[in-house]
């Protein structure tokens, strides 16, 4: 979405409106600004009519449906079922049917190569309107890949990873069949385990195969009935089902707000639990390190403030600022420069930076001994893959600077520079873009329905494959297109994304009488591209 009138709310390392935690520039050893514009009333407006509108269809197609006149394709009970407990509730999925379907063609959408800066789709078409697809055989190559959580570029079918991946798959095999509490504790995941620890700078780690379970599985391990759990509003669905699978009781707080957090943490201690008034086992604070969605960086410090002020307990998710932010590549810890000791739970998953999967949570030796006997993940899941673990292992030793070069160096060089000029190139043409200036995950505003299906079809239509975002998984009005930078993608690639962004605004006949000859002032750099 384009802005005309732009109002930035930026958050510096001053923040004089927040008087919750003092000297807060004494938190910060460098400035501090995230971009979250408020939605124009006039596109506000224009967004709630559309849905609307959609929501009306939606309700006239059902009816159609329901009398036989158009054809159904949804899952329906049979009639003799009507008089039981329904299985299945129409209403429930009236947004899947008659709004999500119409614009699933820009998801899942298969890839038949490696998903590196470029990548190869499978050609698909759809008959009735996406109810159902079917290949044409075809093979769409070399698409900017602007989707992966790629942002090291160490997903790749060459190089160092790659091999020892294979010499690691030749020695174990592909697979382990068994958990590590019985026949799946291989020599190559204690290897992993004390060098994630060292990476972290913490006493010990703990692998896991899988980064949605590190979160779902342990943090019921951690605190249960009685236990109060502060959540950021925007954490991830992983953290959401650990916290309900947990007993304990939920607070949440507004996103990245240290005053909605401090109230909430001084309530709880002021008052206790409810009715008996008794003090809480334990308060846990659940942040991330980046938001996904938002492309905005935790306040670290701060939260590190109040959580020491108030006695509280800290679990920072990682999962997407490992290996993408920091001078080390060590996370957000590393980018604020802050003592590792200061977060008591240190999770992350493998799953992006390293090109791998997984997670990890790391911390002290006595918490990481007491998950390895209580953590669900620990005790019934099957093994790392040991691939898998060779594959992240050779990644952090690059990061690391251990395998002799400055290959890992090199690459966060250039995931930095590569966030740094895509998001310039965006603000300079006007686009409404979200999230902290050296966050590599990008959101740019959409916000009207039908562009959402719109913009990832014109962008694949210039081989370029793009994560379009709407409802429910963003608030109604703030739909958005989300690129993820990768330190694999090259300056040319970058322009050519700017470029076809630019022609996606440009050629509406809105923005060509007010905008284009004004865009086209501060798109010199990739004009050349437009033609």
């Amino acid at each position: 979405m384009l802005n005309h009138s732009r109002v930035t709310t930026s958050f510096l390392v001053l923040f004089p409106q927040n008087h919750s935690v003092p000297n807060n520039s004494s938190l910060y050893k460098k400035p501090f600004v995230e971009s979250f514009e408020e939605t124009p009333l006039l596109v506000a407006v224009l967004t709630y009519m559309g849905y609307g509108i959609l929501t009306i269809f939606g309700y006239l197609r059902d009816f159609l449906r329901q009398w036989n006149i158009e054809k159904c394709h949804v899952a329906r009970e049979r009639e003799e079922q009507k008089d039981f407990v329904p299985l299945y509730q129409d209403f429930e999925n009236f947004y899947t049917r008659n709004l999500y379907m119409r614009i699933r063609d820009n998801w899942n959408r298969p890839i038949c190569s490696v998903p590196g800066a470029k990548m190869d789709l499978v050609e698909r078409v759809s008959h009735d309107y996406n109810w159902t697809f079917e290949h044409t055989g075809k093979v769409v190559k070399d698409v900017i890949n602007m989707g992966s959580y790629n942002y090291l570029g160490f997903a790749e079918n060459i190089g160092a990873c790659a091999d020892a991946a294979v010499k690691a798959t030749h020695k174990y095999g592909a697979g382990v069949s068994s958990t590590r509490c019985e026949m799946g504790n291989l020599d190559i995941h204690e290897e992993l385990e004390q060098l994630v620890a060292r990476f972290l700078g913490v006493e010990s780690s703990m692998a896991f195969g899988m980064g949605f379970a590190t979160n779902s599985m342990n943090i019921p391990a951690l605190t249960g009935k009685g236990c109060l759990i502060l959540s950021d509003e925007l954490n991830h669905a992983s953290l959401v089902l650990g916290a309900r699978l947990s007993g304990s009781t939920i607070r949440v707080f507004k996103h990245n707000n240290m005053q909605s957090l401090e109230k909430l943490l001084r309530d709880a201690i002021v008052h206790g639990q409810p009715r008996t008034h008794r003090p809480w086992k334990k308060i846990l604070i659940v942040v991330e390190g980046i938001y996904s969605m938002e492309g905005s960086v935790v306040r670290l410090p701060e939260v590190i403030a109040l959580k020491k002020r108030y006695k509280a307990y800290l679990y920072l998710d990682e999962a997407h600022s490992i290996g993408a932010l920091g001078p080390n590549g060590r996370g957000v810890v590393d980018y604020f420069g802050l003592d590792p000791k200061d977060v008591d739970i240190m999770m992350g998953t493998f799953t992006k930076s390293f090109g791998a999967a997984g997670g990890y949570i790391g911390g002290k030796k006595e918490l990481i001994d007491y998950l390895r006997t209580h953590s669900h993940s620990a005790l019934y899941a099957t093994s790392m893959s040991p691939p898998v673990a060779q594959q992240i292992i050779t990644s952090m030793k690059i990061i690391m600077g251990e395998d002799g070069t400055k290959l890992g160096a090199d690459r966060l060089r250039q995931l930095s520079e590569n966030t740094t000029y895509f998001r310039r190139k965006l603000r300079d043409m006007g686009f409404i873009i979200y999230g902290n200036d050296d966050s590599p995950v990008v959101p740019m505003m959409l916000y009207m329905p039908a562009k959402i299906g719109a913009f990832g079809r014109e962008m694949l239509k210039r081989n370029i494959g793009t994560v379009v975002v709407g409802f429910p998984a963003t608030p109604i009005i703030e739909s958005r297109a989300r690129f993820c930078i990768s330190a694999a993608h090259t300056r040319e690639m970058l322009d050519t994304v700017n470029a076809c962004v630019f022609i996606q605004y440009v050629n509406t006949d809105y923005f060509k009488s007010r905008t284009q000859k004004s865009l086209r002032l501060v798109c010199k750099p990739v004009e050349h591209l437009l033609h």
